[in-house]
């Protein structure tokens, strides 16, 4: 089928749906609403078009009447049948419902008001942040229903009145938008309530809270039940970007800030908003923890956590010695992890901003991100390294430089660079190694996402495990036991040894990228600064990229 994916911005959602239906034989092609100023303008466009199916993964614009009476057009809504408005995961979240849902349905008059070809429904997991939802059992329950609405298409079936329909989430009906004041803070409530806040809030649009008369947006956020005595509302501890507060009852840990005046400021790792002053150190807990490290046998784990996947220069090189500190370790293989909700994206392009030498901070963060991937790369043990969530630019590249790589079913990978600067992390090694001069730089000219499959298919990955979580830390456990294998972990090694002797030494590499990355950073040859603000302030696009639309 031609299917016209129309959305508000190419998210992930948006990009893993495009990718998988274009594995699947369909042609598919993107229209950005935001690219379009009048509803004449956005119909046009699609008339050009004239898709079988119009989907709608990410879509906050009203559809315009004269497409969705024409052309079939289905909305993709985060909520369970029944359930209206645009605040769903919020209300989710924050009312701590058991269990949330999403639901395909016709786009009509009436904003998520329609006919419904599909619906599938998932527990919420206690604590988690909107952001980790949507990109975990939403996205997960969004494919299921794009599956089943591209088979009924197909097919010549039709979709059911949502009356008809049994509400398989009780209570559910049209709920009010939230903005910030709905999600302020009192630091006199329970630390448990005040981080459910936050993480209803979390991206957008951030819970306010008031601190020593200043206003402030609190993200990222883990609560503890430790007593304090303290006043509520006091800073009491950190451990490297984290501060801890103590509340009514129990210790709220915060990772991210951001000033909030009469509007917010950028989002920052806490520490760097909120001065900290001499707060003593104090453990965060494991829920905000940069790294974790365990040891089976000959086998060590260490999983990496970056909030949203942006690594700052700090950060960096607090990686790079956690890296270093597990090599050292009298252990065979090395597995490197991200988390359930986040790989990494490469370097912090909000710190970046935020910095008063902005190119000098790029530079400085670029150059420890590089530090993080020789170490990896230059490792005596062998390495693998695991996407378990998207990754993009250097966070993929970073990946990359373990012996062995493997991803998570249903992970989108970004493997290129698309901010006006050339990249470094090693690529100019790593992915040429992989599958060839030629397709590295068609991949990395393409500047087109890749789904883990396509990326297991081209030879840029090694395998795919599962997709449910669980299933994958077993599945990943078994691979990490096959490489440690005497036999095979000779044939590694062996490998490995070639793959060095093949290839000129990494300093090589590294040099030639970062005299690119000089030019761009400091010269900005090529606009990063002005790409960075706009991808920062997102800012609407002027139209939507050749590369997205039909051929």
């Amino acid at each position: 089928m031609k299917i016209l994916l129309l959305a508000s911005g190419f998210n992930g959602l948006t990009q893993r749906v495009w990718c998988t239906l274009r594995e699947q034989g369909h042609e598919v092609g993107v229209e950005l609403a935001p690219a379009h100023e009048t509803p004449e303008s956005l119909t046009a466009a699609v008339e050009r078009v004239d898709p079988d199916l119009i989907l709608c993964p990410f879509l906050k614009h009203r559809v315009p009447e004269d497409v969705w009476r024409r052309w079939t057009t289905v909305i993709v809504h985060p909520g369970p049948v029944g359930d209206r408005g645009p605040s769903s995961l919020d209300h989710a979240i924050l009312g701590r419902s058991p269990r949330w849902g999403v639901t395909a349905l016709s786009a009509v008059e009436e904003m998520d008001a329609g006919p419904v070809w599909a619906s599938f429904t998932f527990d919420v997991p206690d604590g988690i942040t909107k952001s980790a939802l949507y990109n975990s059992r939403v996205a997960d329950a969004a494919m299921e229903c794009v599956a089943q609405v591209v088979l009924k298409v197909e097919v010549g079936h039709k979709p059911k009145p949502a009356d008809e329909l049994p509400h398989a989430v009780p209570g559910t009906g049209e709920l009010p938008l939230l903005r910030r004041p709905a999600f302020a803070l009192d630091w006199h409530a329970p630390a448990a309530e005040l981080a459910r806040r936050i993480a209803a809030a979390d991206g957008a649009p951030g819970a306010p809270a008031e601190l020593n008369g200043q206003g402030y947006c609190l993200f990222d956020a883990a609560a503890t039940d430790e007593h304090t005595g303290a006043e509520p509302g006091t800073l009491i501890g950190r451990d490297a970007d984290a501060i801890a507060f103590a509340t009514g009852k129990g210790v709220l840990w915060v990772g991210y800030a951001a000033t909030l005046d009469r509007k917010r400021g950028p989002k920052l790792p806490a520490a760097m908003v909120i001065d900290p002053k001499d707060a003593p150190f104090k453990p965060v807990p494991a829920e905000l923890a940069e790294t974790t490290y365990r040891r089976e046998g000959d086998i060590g784990y260490l999983r990496i956590r970056s909030y949203n996947g942006a690594m700052h220069t700090e950060q960096c090189r607090r990686l790079t010695q956690a890296v270093e500190k597990a090599l050292a370790e009298d252990t065979r293989l090395l597995v490197l992890t991200g988390t359930e909700h986040a790989f990494s994206n490469g370097i912090h392009l909000g710190v970046i901003d935020a910095a008063p030498d902005p190119a000098a901070e790029a530079w400085d963060n670029i150059n420890a991100i590089d530090d993080l991937c020789e170490a990896v790369a230059g490792a005596d043990q062998l390495t693998v390294a695991a996407f378990t969530a998207n990754a993009g630019a250097g966070g993929v590249m970073a990946g990359l430089c373990a012996d062995v790589t493997v991803a998570r079913d249903g992970v989108v990978l970004n493997p290129y660079y698309d901010m006006g600067i050339f990249g470094s992390e090693l690529h100019t090694w790593s992915v040429a190694d992989r599958i060839g001069p030629k397709a590295a730089a068609r991949l990395l000219g393409d500047k087109l996402p890749i789904s883990a499959s396509e990326a297991a298919h081209m030879g840029l990955i090694g395998a795919v495990g599962p997709r449910d979580w669980d299933e994958f830390q077993r599945w990943l456990r078994a691979v990490a036991l096959g490489y440690n294998d005497p036999v095979t972990r000779g044939r590694m090694f062996a490998a490995k040894a070639r793959r060095r002797a093949d290839s000129k030494p990494l300093s090589y590499y590294r040099t030639i990228e970062l005299a690119e990355m000089a030019r761009d950073m400091f010269d900005d040859r090529h606009g990063f600064h002005a790409q960075r603000r706009a991808f920062l302030g997102k800012s609407a696009p002027a139209e939507t990229p050749a590369k997205l639309r039909f051929a």
